[in-house]
């Protein structure tokens, strides 16, 4: 049974966060053959805008878990890597197709190797779709992709646990996040050994805040069980000497997440507008700093698709005033 009071957690974000800080360890961890291939002594670079050039309309406005990255290969070649994260908690049909059509888009637009990869994060042991293809009057379209599937490892746990790579915690803590829902005192349990593990670990501070901050997401707790969380972290943290987080800058991070995520919203659309108009007006910057991280998101996507700037500017949101004009005037 589950526990109404539950909080919803959101695996889109920390997955695209987590993914952002230990890129080569998602790709080590994973898919081995092919961090093999791949020169990491060379800088990769991730693609935000290239990215949300070639989304299916069928995907704007949801909130997905992709990253698009530019490596090279030790062979010298350039190679653009695809990955999706998949973190629907039942199958989809449209799936395959949809990782068809990212590969392809991004392959016509910007004339490109591109290789795709997708996490599986459902609970259906036998949804494991690694190809599309069709085929029509003696005509054959034959796409296959990489998959890994977060819940074979649960058969794999030891292996897990004796694991250095960051993405060892990440994936214990989703499939401890899924076994614990509506269990809250045995997910808070939980939580606590998968963070007194870090310090085990030996980790970075960085290393650590950055897994915390994941673990944190997406192993919630109700508020009550908030205090004896924190109370037993602040204990861990004394033994080992080492105070590398504090529930005031939990708070500090949240706030901060919040705000990061939203100047890089606006980062990225101002990028696109500077791509598709060459330059954008001081006002127009400003006018869009009032928007909120929602409005930013729909906005990238209707500038990838207007002529014109002042067909972009008419659909910006207007600002509704109505409730400091009452304030104003009782």
């Amino acid at each position: 049974m589950s526990n109404q009071n539950e909080p919803t957690a959101e695996y889109d974000s920390p997955w695209k966060e987590i993914i952002g800080n230990f890129f080569p360890e998602f790709m080590e961890f994973f898919f081995p053959s092919a961090y093999e291939e791949i020169d990491w002594s060379k800088k990769y670079e991730f693609l935000e805008t290239e990215l949300q050039q070639v989304r299916p309309q069928a995907e704007i406005g949801k909130r997905v878990a992709d990253k698009l990255a530019k490596v090279w290969l030790k062979n010298g070649d350039e190679l653009w890597v695809m990955v999706h994260i998949e973190v629907q908690n039942q199958r989809q049909t449209a799936f395959p197709e949809r990782m068809f059509t990212y590969n392809y888009r991004i392959r016509d637009l910007f004339n490109c190797q591109v290789a795709s990869f997708a996490i599986l994060t459902d609970q259906d042991a036998g949804w494991r779709p690694t190809e599309f293809s069709q085929q029509l009057l003696g005509c054959e379209i034959a796409f296959n992709f990489q998959i890994a599937k977060l819940l074979d490892y649960k058969d794999r746990w030891q292996e897990l646990e004796k694991s250095r790579n960051p993405f060892a915690t990440v994936v214990m803590a989703h499939l401890k996040a899924q076994e614990t829902r509506g269990e809250q005192q045995e997910r808070k349990r939980w939580k606590l050994s998968l963070i007194r593990r870090l310090y085990q670990k030996g980790y970075e501070r960085e290393q650590i805040v950055n897994l915390f901050k994941f673990i944190d997401w997406v192993m919630q707790l109700p508020q009550e069980l908030e205090k004896e969380f924190w109370q037993e972290i602040n204990q861990l943290q004394e033994e080992k000497q080492m105070q590398y987080i504090t529930s005031v800058e939990r708070i500090g991070m949240e706030r901060g997440l919040e705000q990061g995520l939203h100047q890089g919203a606006l980062r990225q659309l101002l990028r696109v507008l500077q791509h598709r108009f060459d330059s954008v007006p001081e006002s127009l910057q400003t006018r869009l700093t009032s928007c909120t991280m929602e409005q930013l998101e729909e906005l990238v996507d209707v500038a990838l698709i207007v002529e014109q700037l002042d067909r972009f500017v008419d659909r910006i949101p207007v600002e509704d005033t109505s409730v400091a004009e009452d304030t104003e005037n009782p």
